[in-house]
This record gives C-alpha cells, structure tokens and sequence, in this order.
C-alpha cells in the first residue's frame, strides 16, 4: 500500500486555463491531434423498426466527413465527399480519396483525441482502410475523452453536446436530424456544406473538453519527450515537487503542474 505524504495545499483552487494548456501543447514535440467523423448508416432488410435482427445487408455504410484539427494549429481541417468533384459525380459513395488524405493525417500524428474514438470512430476507419486493402498508418495513441467522462465523473450523459452544455464550454451545431444524413447519402451538395461545418463544430467542442478533462484523466500519454521537468500532460514547465509518494521500497515526487493544474510523479527512488 502506498500513501500520500507532506502534500503543500495552495490556498486557492487555482482557475482553469484553457489559453495556458493550449499555448504549452504547441510547444512540445508530440504531434497531437484532435479527430471526428460522420459517417453514412449501413442499410439492410429488416422486419420492423424496434430491435430488429438485419436478414440480409444491402449496402455497408461509408465515411461521409472528417474533421481534424492539429493542437499547434488554429485551423480545423474538413474534408466531404464533394471536395472530391471528379470521384463524387461518378459515385457519390466513394470516400476512398477522402481516406486516403485521412490516412495521411493519421499517419503523421502522435496522439489522436476522440470522442467514443476506441469505439466509434478509429473502428470505423481501420474497416474503411482494410476494405480498400490499405496497410495501417504509423502507430499513434489514442485519448478518448468519453472514457475519461466515465471513469473520472457521473455526469447525467457522457453525450459530446451534454458534457458541453454542463461544464459550460460550448454545444453541438443545431441540424435537422437524420433527415441531414439521408440528404447527404442522396448526394445533396448542399447539405454535405451543413455536415463540413456540423464535424466542425464537433472538433472545436471536442477541443475544449480535451482542455478541461486534461488534469483529471489517470493514465495519458506523456506529451514530454524531452529531458527538462516539465508536464507529462500539457508540456508546462511551470511545475512544482509538492510532496511524495512512498511504497515499501521506494518513494516517488507527487508534482503538480502551475498550467493545467495536473499532478504526476517523479522517478522512483530507493528509500534510505
């Protein structure tokens, strides 16, 4: 068993920072990025509506949009299916050109932040990759922020727009349901615009939450790769040893971070 000793308490809870977390993110050598997709519904035959079994698929579903936006750039990058004009008026299904600038993108990322994204949406990218007989890009690690909702909190809903709305860092774009991806699936032009700015939105809220949950989440990748003392978690060096951690052989500095106001440890050290 372990235990926490000669911890120093600051006097006041000190204010998050999302402008300091953003501004020491963009300075460490982690390539770090932030990932959403839409994504079109597989259609199969069904007897009913309400907790069917598929008797048979027709078609399988397909990527739509993504949205990726790098921690060291302001700009979201989106990309749908019409921004590739001579593929979509042939086949208004085929995201391979959009996959292959997605796979890029991945391929050139350290760490990827998303929603649901051990789930949902790194799932949903491998099948596309390895339908189109694709290799896997570079490895990189994954944060995703709905296990952190879970694990850390007991919010009401671990939905993107929910968490959003309760911790007061923005919402969802407003869109007319289903309805926007049917549009989209029937080669709607103008819909798909809806959709860019829709996966947009996702990706700047996702931001956000990455900022907020970031001194709460337990077991993160280490964005320090140098060798100066600074935050594994946002790359601050604005740190302090604030007490140790001791086992029955060794001991450890509990440090905390003056930026995102995280805490980690420090080497282990044998106890003398």
């Amino acid at each position: 068993m372990s235990r926490i000793v000669n911890i120093t308490k600051t006097p006041l809870i000190p204010p998050h920072n999302a402008e300091g977390i953003e501004n020491s993110l963009r300075k460490t050598d982690s390539k770090i990025a932030f990932l959403d997709i839409e994504t079109a519904p597989s259609v199969g035959w069904v007897w009913g509506k309400w907790e069917q079994n598929v008797l048979d698929f027709i078609e399988n579903g397909y990527i739509l949009s993504y949205a990726f936006k790098r921690a060291y750039n302001e700009t979201v990058k989106t990309r749908i299916l019409p921004d590739y004009p001579q593929i979509w008026e042939q086949n208004k299904k085929d995201d391979s050109a959009l996959l292959k600038d997605l796979w890029g993108d991945m391929d050139s990322t350290d760490i990827i932040v998303a929603h649901n994204g051990d789930k949902f949406d790194i799932p949903q990218i491998y099948t596309r990759f390895a339908q189109l007989g694709w290799m896997p890009p570079s490895p990189f690690q994954v944060i995703d922020t709905l296990k952190i909702a879970r694990r850390k909190f007991k919010f009401k809903s671990n939905k993107l727009d929910d968490l959003g709305r309760d911790l007061s860092i923005g919402r969802k774009m407003p869109h007319t349901g289903f309805n926007l991806w049917k549009d989209c699936m029937n080669g709607k032009a103008r819909s798909f615009e809806i959709m860019r700015k829709y996966n947009k939105q996702d990706v700047l809220l996702l931001e956000e939450l990455f900022h907020r949950f970031l001194p709460w989440g337990g077991n993160l990748p280490n964005v320090n790769r140098g060798g100066a003392l600074r935050c594994i978690r946002c790359g601050s060096s604005s740190v302090t040893v604030a007490g140790e951690r001791f086992t029955n052989l060794r001991k450890k500095d509990q440090i905390r971070c003056s930026n995102c106001g995280g805490w980690f440890e420090g080497s282990a050290r044998k106890i003398e």
